[in-house]
C-alpha cells in the first residue's frame, strides 16, 4: 500500500499535478508510524508504547509540515484549549494516534479493517469534492486504490495480512486526510472526521472502559472479546462448525461483513450532515447506543435473530440446530 501510494506520487509529479507535493509530504510524515509497525512485524521487538510514540511523531510532523491542525471542535471549553498552539498540537497528536491505534485494534479478521478504511476514505473524498478540494479528493481516492489493491488478496482467502506496519500507516493516512479536510474548510463540521471514524474509535474507547472498570484489568493487555471477536465466537463458530483450514478461513471472512454494516451506520449520517455539528453529535450518541446494545445482546447469548439467520444463509446450514442456537455457551 505504501509503495502503491508512492507510485501515485511519482506519477502525479511527472504529470505536473498540483497535489503531488501534498501526497509526497503525507508519505514522509507517515514514515515513523509505518516504520515502527513494519519493524514490529519483522522482529516482534517494538512494544505497543513505542509504536504509539512513532505514530505521535508522524502526527507532529504533519502538524508542522502540512499544517494539519485541529484548531476548532465546536465544543464549549475545548475550543479554547485547541485555540492555543500547544493545545492544538496535543489534540492533533492525540486524535491521529488514537485513530491509527483504533484501526489496528479492528484488524482482527480478513477484510475487516481495510474495507472499513476504504469506506471512510470514500466518505472523505466525497466531502472534499463537495467543497472543491481537488488535492484531498485525489489522495483520498489514491488511498482507496492502494487499500483495495491489498484487499483483494486479503479477503476472503487471507493470502496476505495487514500487520502493524499496514494498520498504523493506513490509520495515520486516514486521520490526516480527515484533519486536513476540516483545517482547510471551515464549512465542514470539525466532528465530521470523528463521525466517519466513530466505529473503530468507539470500539477502542469502549474496550478501555470495559477492561478498566468492568473487568479491572490493564487496558493495554490483549483482549479477546472485542465486538468482532464476539461475532466470530458466538455466531460464526456455530454457523461453520468444521475444523479444517478451509472452514476456519471461511468463518473468519464471514465475520467482517457484519462490521462493515455497522461501519455504514455511521458513514451514512456523516455524509448527510457533514456540515452540521449538532446533527453529528446526535448521530454519534445514537451510534453508541446501537453499538452497546448489540454488544450486550451478543455477550449475553441473545444474538439478534437477523444475524443468526444471515449466518445460516451464508454458511448454507439452513435451520440447523447448531447454527441457530446462539444461546449455547462458547
Amino acid at each position: 500500500m505504501f509503495v502503491g501510494l508512492l507510485a501515485c506520487v511519482l506519477m502525479s509529479w511527472e504529470q505536473g499535478l498540483a497535489g503531488a507535493r501534498l501526497g509526497f509530504l503525507l508519505l514522509v510524515c507517515g514514515l515513523p508510524a509505518f516504520a515502527a509497525g513494519l519493524i514490529e512485524d519483522l522482529t516482534k521487538k517494538v512494544s505497543p508504547g513505542k509504536r504509539l510514540l512513532a505514530t505521535m511523531a508522524s502526527a507532529a510532523l504533519a502538524f508542522y509540515i502540512l499544517d494539519g491542525k485541529i484548531t476548532r471542535t465546536d465544543i464549549i471549553g475545548l475550543d479554547w484549549i485547541v485555540g492555543t498552539s500547544l493545545g492544538a498540537l496535543a489534540a492533533t497528536v492525540f486524535a491521529v494516534a488514537g485513530v491509527a491505534n483504533s484501526v489496528n485494534i479492528i484488524d482482527g479478521f480478513n477484510g475487516l479493517s481495510t474495507m472499513c478504511v476504504t469506506l471512510m476514505l470514500l466518505s472523505f473524498a466525497y466531502v472534499a469534492h463537495q467543497v472543491g478540494d481537488a488535492e484531498l479528493t485525489l489522495w483520498a481516492l489514491a488511498g482507496v486504490g492502494a487499500v483495495l489493491g491489498f484487499f483483494v488478496w486479503n479477503f476472503p482467502a487471507g493470502l496476505i495480512f495487514l500487520g502493524d506496519g499496514g494498520a498504523y500507516f493506513i490509520g495515520f493516512f486516514l486521520a490526516e486526510i480527515g484533519i486536513l479536510l476540516i483545517a482547510r474548510h471551515p464549512q465542514v463540521s470539525p466532528l465530521f472526521p470523528l463521525m466517519v471514524c466513530v466505529y473503530p474509535v468507539f470500539e477502542t474507547l469502549f474496550s478501555i472502559y470495559r477492561r478498566r472498570f468492568i473487568r479491572a484489568t490493564p487496558p493495554g493487555l490483549p483482549d479477546g472479546i472485542h465486538l468482532h471477536s464476539l461475532i466470530y465466537r458466538r455466531l460464526m463458530r456455530w454457523a461453520v462448525g468444521a475444523r479444517d483450514a478451509r472452514a476456519m478461513t471461511q468463518r473468519n471472512s464471514m465475520t467482517a461483513p457484519y462490521l462493515w454494516t455497522l461501519c455504514l451506520t455511521s458513514l451514512v449520517p456523516a455524509l448527510l450532515f457533514w456540515n452540521s455539528t449538532t446533527m453529528l453529535v446526535v448521530c454519534m450518541v445514537l451510534f453508541g447506543m446501537i453499538y452497546v446494545g448489540l454488544y450486550w445482546r451478543i455477550v449475553r447469548f441473545r444474538t439478534p435473530k437477523w444475524m443468526v439467520f444471515s449466518a445460516q444463509m451464508r454458511s448454507g446450514t439452513g435451520g440447523g440446530a447448531r447454527a441457530g442456537d446462539s444461546g449455547k455457551p462458547d
